[in-house]
């Protein structure tokens, strides 16, 4: 059963779909609730009643730098990698 110290840690949440796989996007208060984290959750179905999930938990003082990288890491791809691949398969 949630307590409601549990829900209180729960901010925000969002959800998103992507094929097999749904990512969730939840910021929860520290137990002081003077302080917030973000936990990215992959989940992934396996078979009709079993889902695999794993969690990454951010802090605040890595926000910016996990956004930057984030951010970089897709921009080289679009940049520099699709154009490729769409070369390669003659798209």
């Amino acid at each position: 059963m949630e307590t409601i110290a549990m829900r209180s840690e729960n901010v925000f949440s969002k959800r998103v779909h992507a094929g097999k796989r749904t990512y969730f996007f939840d910021v929860k208060a520290t137990k002081s609730a003077k302080d917030f984290y973000i936990v990215i959750t992959e989940s992934r179905r396996i078979d009709d009643a079993k889902y695999e999930k794993y969690k990454l938990f951010l802090y605040k003082e890595d926000f910016r730098k996990f956004n930057d990288a984030l951010m970089e890491t897709v921009n080289h791809i679009e940049r520099e990698l699709l154009h490729t691949v769409s070369e390669e398969v003659g798209v």
